[in-house]
């Protein structure tokens, strides 16, 4: 149904921002606005203000806006129609009356959906008869209590022609509602209608509102054509727009769960099972532009879950390809790989929730997934084949239809082509080859940099400092080279703490005199005792281009990463505290428009930190990981 503007109009003056608001946030007057915890993000300090004269909330912690409308659709879940209609009856506004013909419509798509709830009952009911034992030996096996069978109405279509057709049609139910819903298979050469699902396992499959609409069955004998098998296109189904227990869980989303995408029924069942309550799947197709959509309506960075074999990895990139286009500020997907040949439910059943919660956790970002593809695609040796990649890259972002998510792909992948490029200068009073000095942390051969963009304390030194900013000042340390190609660069740096900004500067001095000794060896407890305190704030020990004998356009490379990212952090921040002090001088929506862009750029930093893990061939590091 559309509703006007001025139908929308007359229920926001009926319903003050606050009272609808002020039944999940306790609110606090202040001044003009009302104040209050986010309902978006854990906090002890308020940051969620709402403006009656205005109409509209806004949240400074997670960047959301909007009227009461947004909020249902935001707190629970709800689409815009049945929040509407929520509050019409709230405030007492009647409904636009309804087109004659979509009120007939509408009475048909009831008769279909009541059609639907009987055939579910029947499967149901038959799953509990004899005929059903080998269906429930069969859930019984995987791990499908009587309890999760019935929480999702899982049943049993008999190994006949025509008992569902017989049990309806005794119901008064027409042989035309029957094949109009995809229950029965007809056609001219078909004589007597028979029933579509047959000795199989059936799920049943419900619409947003947990209306049965469809069905899915898996065959138990092994010498069908399909091992599973959905209902057709329906006037109630339409399987490229919907996702299988989408309508559970919404709710659990909104109520913190994390929205995980699998590969199957069974798989849904066993994550939600296993505590994972925000789990959905495709209805056995690949990923479409609606149901990435109705995700994104859900989640802002869905984790989509696939098989870590070569069948899952082409999954997982079908699923970049489809969704690259679609990119917008705050909306992304992130992709867990699972064990080869391993599902979630071996993994759950094998190794305990816990391990699965592991495998969500460390869900790569998107761009990871992207470049990973792109650069173990081919051997970048030769000037041509760098050239090449890049080109490729470009034409990849340039597919990015929102200018600030492609603006900020190309700034990530412009980091990583740095170390494919070759451009190296070098200053004009040469030098001796690659100084390795000591320094670093301990290295191990595996992991990528995975840094934090929160600075966190050192309890034991006293510095505020985040592990990228370590990273950088023991790069320069450990591969002083990188200072003389980069001396103007490595200055111009901030850091959080002046002691940090104070080694930087020693940094660059002992590296100005060739025939100085190095940093770290100098006879000196407080140059030493500075350096040891900015080793500790590398908890990770992994990051192997900080090995002094590291091939120095592989330090290069990973460094200016890390360096590149850090000045956009920097800068960032600067201008979220300008544009929050212009928002609360005056809200304009052209400075909250400003704000949210910066907010969701900042997001957005946190996912394409680079994975240096991916070159380091010329120190001898062959294998590249994900």
């Amino acid at each position: 149904m559309r509703f006007t503007p001025s139908f929308l109009d007359e229920i926001r003056a009926r319903l003050p921002v606050s009272s609808v608001v002020g039944r999940r946030v306790r609110l606090k007057k202040r001044g003009r606005e009302f104040v209050g915890l986010s309902p978006f993000n854990r906090e002890k300090t308020p940051s969620f203000t709402v403006n009656d004269q205005k109409g509209f909330y806004h949240c400074f912690s997670s960047g959301k806006h909007g009227d009461i409308f947004r909020f249902l659709m935001e707190t629970e879940g709800l689409g815009f129609a049945e929040a509407v209609e929520r509050l019409a009856n709230e405030a007492g506004v009647p409904l636009p009356a309804r087109d004659p013909r979509a009120e007939e419509r509408e009475r048909e798509r009831d008769d279909l959906h009541a059609v639907m709830d009987r055939a579910a009952a029947f499967f149901r009911q038959a799953l509990e008869t004899s005929d059903g034992a080998a269906a429930r030996g069969y859930l019984s096996d995987r791990g499908v209590s009587a309890t999760v069978q019935e929480n999702f109405g899982i049943g049993y279509a008999p190994n006949s022609r025509s008992a569902l057709r017989s049990h309806l049609e005794s119901a008064g139910i027409s042989r035309e509602a029957m094949v109009k819903t995809g229950l029965l298979i007809d056609g001219d050469d078909i004589p007597v209608a028979y029933d579509r699902f047959r000795d199989r396992i059936v799920f049943p499959i419900a619409d947003l509102r947990g209306r049965t609409v469809g069905f899915g069955g898996r065959a138990l004998s092994s010498d069908v054509p399909a091992k599973y098998l959905n209902s057709p296109e329906t006037p109630l189904f339409h399987k490229g727009t919907m996702l299988y227990n989408a309508h559970r869980a919404r709710p659990a989303i909104h109520g913190g769960a994390a929205l995980v995408v699998a590969e199957g029924y069974m798989d849904v069942i066993a994550l939600s099972a296993a505590g994972f309550g925000g789990a959905v799947a495709p209805l056995g197709t690949a990923l479409t532009e609606d149901q990435l959509g109705l995700l994104w309506r859900m989640a802002d960075e869905p984790i989509l879950c696939f098989d870590g074999d070569r069948a899952g990895l082409a999954a997982a990139y079908r699923a970049i390809d489809l969704a690259l286009s679609h990119l917008r500020p705050g909306k992304s997907l992130r992709f867990a790989l699972l064990p080869d040949g391993l599902d979630p439910d071996d993994v759950i059943k094998r190794q305990g929730p816990g391990a699965m919660q592991d495998i969500l956790d460390k869900a790569q970002p998107l761009i990871e997934l992207l470049w990973m593809r792109e650069f173990e695609a081919g051997e970048w040796t030769t000037p041509e084949r760098r050239a090449a990649f890049e080109s490729r890259i470009g034409a990849l972002v340039r597919d990015i239809r929102d200018e600030a998510v492609r603006r900020h792909y190309r700034d990530a992948f412009d980091a990583r082509l740095t170390g494919l490029r070759g451009d190296r200068r070098r200053k004009a009073n040469g030098r001796k080859g690659d100084r390795r000095r000591a320094g670093g942390p301990p290295v191990s051969t595996v992991a990528p940099v995975a840094d934090t963009l929160k600075s966190r304390r050192v309890k034991a030194t006293g510095l505020q400092a985040s592990e990228r900013e370590a990273l950088i000042l023991l790069g320069g340390i450990n591969h002083p080279d990188l200072i003389d190609r980069h001396t103007e660069m490595f200055a111009d740096l901030e850091f959080s703490d002046s002691r940090l900004s104070e080694l930087r500067d020693l940094i660059i001095e002992a590296c100005a005199d060739p025939d100085a000794p190095p940093l770290a060896g100098r006879d000196d407890d407080a140059v030493a005792d500075r350096i040891a305190a900015v080793k500790r704030i590398v908890t990770h020990h992994s990051y192997w281009w900080l090995d002094p004998d590291t091939g120095l356009d592989d330090a290069e490379f990973a460094w200016m990463q890390i360096v590149t990212f850090h000045h956009r952090e920097v800068t960032l921040h600067r201008e979220l505290k300008v544009a929050e002090r212009a928002l609360s001088e005056e809200w304009t929506e052209e400075s909250f428009e400003r704000l949210r862009a910066i907010n969701a750029q900042i997001r957005s930093l946190a996912g394409t930190e680079a994975l240096s893990d991916d070159f380091g061939l010329s120190s001898g590091r062959k294998v590249k990981s994900v």
